[in-house]
């Protein structure tokens, strides 16, 4: 038996945990900004699977308000952020066309939370990942990217349009921006913790 003044056990006592893996998922429709949203917080070279637009999907994926978008995720984007030395968020990235829908399943399964991302000039191409994680009780948050040319809308208003309740948050941030990036998943963080605990026995 090893005693607990043994330079062995004080030895394992010292070493540090390994950090709390946190899934969450970035969603949204076509061109939101998920895959500069997954490059711009991850600490290493982020996985993308990006593939160069063809004239095939010319007809299918609207990039009229993206017309400098010359590929399109086609399976997911995956990168990490060491929060803390206590949690590490891995973060996957949906495809934002529909015709890809059926990877979600496999996307969201162990996911504490997702960040639905909106371009409020197109404010419908979001409704069906709101669905989803409503329908999978899986927390989000909304996060209004801050494009250059987007139109500002009320945050009530926003809700009403997208038909959420008052306790899904609501932020604004800049998907180029780490900081922006990073305050934004936080806040998904503490929503997944808030529904936590409101289930959690008493």
């Amino acid at each position: 038996m090893v005693s607990a003044q043994s330079p062995e056990y004080r030895r394992h006592a010292s070493r540090k945990r390994p950090p709390l893996p946190v899934k969450i998922v970035v969603a949204g429709g076509f061109g939101v900004g998920k895959t500069t949203t997954v490059g711009s917080i991850s600490d290493s070279t982020p996985l993308t699977t990006e593939a160069v637009m063809t004239a095939a999907g010319s007809g299918v994926d609207d990039s009229s308000l993206t017309p400098e978008k010359r590929t399109t995720t086609v399976a997911m984007d995956f990168g990490s952020l060491a929060i803390d030395e206590g949690i590490k968020l891995y973060l996957f990235g949906t495809p934002g066309q529909d015709r890809f829908g059926f990877m979600w399943g496999d996307l969201i399964r162990g996911a504490l939370g997702a960040l639905v991302i909106v371009d409020t000039r197109r404010i419908e191409d979001c409704f069906p990942a709101v669905d989803y994680f409503e329908k999978a009780g899986v927390p989000f948050a909304i996060g209004v990217n801050s494009f250059p040319a987007r139109e500002h809308i009320e945050q009530e208003e926003l809700r009403w349009a997208l038909a959420v309740d008052q306790e899904v948050p609501v932020v604004e941030f800049d998907a180029r921006d780490k900081v922006s990036v990073r305050d934004a998943l936080l806040v998904v963080l503490d929503q997944s913790l808030i529904i936590a605990q409101a289930a959690a026995p008493r």
